[in-house]
C-alpha cells in the first residue's frame, strides 16, 4: 500500500524533472502557468513537488516542453525543435480526464474492486474516486499510479498513444526520427518523385505471397536468358 511519505517523494522527482524539462526548453514559469492556465506559483509547487500534477497536465507540459512523456517515467527525452502552433490544451486536458476516468472505472471492475476500497486505499472519500471516474476531477499521478498498482493495471494503460493532438504530435516525431535512421543514399532515394513507382512496387511486392514471388523471379530469369 502506498503511504504518503512515497506519493511525496514521487511528486519531488517529477517536479525536478519538470523543473529540468522547463529550464532545457528555455521556458519560464509564467509560460508553463498560461499553457494550464493556471498561476506561476501554481508551476512552481508543482516543481517543488508540493502539488501533485495529474497525466492530462503532465502530458500538455511535456508537449509543451518538447519531451516524451516517458522521460518522467525512465528520465529520457528529445532535443528541442522548431516551435509549432499550440493546440487547444484546455481542451485536450478535459477530454484527456473522460478517457483516464473511463479506464479507470473499466480497470477497476475488471478487478472487481468498489470505489470503497479505492477509497480506502488513497484515504479519501468515494465521492472522490467517483469524481475521478467521471472526469469531473484530476487524479494526482502518485494516486494514480498507486490506483493501477492496486488495480494491476499498467501505468501505460493510462498514457495517451493513439487518438489525440498530442499522440499524433509524438507519432510524427517517432516517424521523423525512423527516417533520419536510414542511411543517407536511402533518404535521398525515397525523397526523390522518380522513386515513387519503384516504392510503390516495392510495397505490393512486400504483401505477395511467396508462389507471387517465385513466379515473378521465374519470369526475370526467363527475360534474363
Amino acid at each position: 500500500m502506498p503511504t504518503k511519505e512515497t506519493m511525496t517523494l514521487r511528486n519531488k522527482i517529477i517536479g525536478v524533472l519538470l523543473r529540468d524539462a522547463r529550464l532545457r526548453a528555455g521556458k519560464t514559469l509564467k509560460d508553463c502557468a498560461e499553457v494550464l492556465d493556471c498561476s506561476p506559483s501554481t508551476i512552481t509547487q508543482f516543481e517543488l513537488g508540493r502539488k501533485p500534477l495529474s497525466l492530462p497536465q503532465l502530458e500538455v507540459l511535456a508537449y509543451f516542453l518538447d519531451v516524451p512523456l516517458s522521460y518522467f517515467f525512465n528520465g529520457e527525452g528529445l532535443p528541442p525543435e522548431e516551435d509549432q502552433p499550440p493546440p487547444p490544451f484546455a481542451d485536450i486536458m478535459a477530454a484527456r480526464r473522460r478517457i483516464i476516468g473511463v479506464l479507470l472505472r473499466q480497470g477497476r471492475l475488471e478487478a472487481g474492486r468498489s470505489q470503497k476500497e479505492c477509497a480506502k486505499l488513497l484515504g479519501c472519500s468515494t465521492n472522490r474516486i467517483s469524481q475521478y471516474e467521471l472526469g469531473q476531477r484530476d487524479v494526482p499521478i502518485p494516486e494514480l499510479e498507486a490506483l493501477a498498482d492496486f488495480l494491476s493495471i499498467p501505468i501505460e494503460r493510462f498514457f495517451d498513444e493513439t487518438a489525440t493532438t498530442l499522440a499524433r504530435h509524438w507519432q510524427a516525431k517517432r516517424e521523423v526520427e525512423r527516417f533520419m535512421q536510414l542511411p543517407p543514399e536511402l533518404r535521398q532515394f525515397v525523397t526523390e518523385p522518380n522513386s515513387i513507382l519503384y516504392l510503390q512496387v516495392a510495397m505490393r511486392l512486400r504483401e505477395a505471397s511467396a508462389d507471387t514471388l517465385r513466379r515473378i523471379a521465374e519470369g526475370l530469369l526467363d527475360i534474363t536468358y
